[in-house]
């Protein structure tokens, strides 16, 4: 499925946010269950990610549509 370029640029900037502060409360995200990571809710679109505490580094996996991203 094809990600417009508007939430494309929507995604980036609200990963950009929880790079500031990853451990932060954040707004749509979610400790993932079962498995390592967060899923974060951008409208429709949810990303998939991980922090690499060693490094800081926020890890974007996986952009998808809701239902299809699990």
């Amino acid at each position: 499925m094809h990600l417009p370029a508007t939430w494309q640029k929507r995604i980036v900037r609200k990963i950009k946010d929880i790079a500031v502060d990853p451990y932060a409360q954040h707004n749509n995200v979610t400790k993932l269950q079962g498995r390592d990571g967060y899923r974060l809710r951008v409208g429709d679109w949810r990303v998939i990610y991980e922090l690499k505490d060693d490094r800081l580094e926020l890890w974007a996996l996986d952009v998808g549509p809701r239902g299809g991203i699990y």
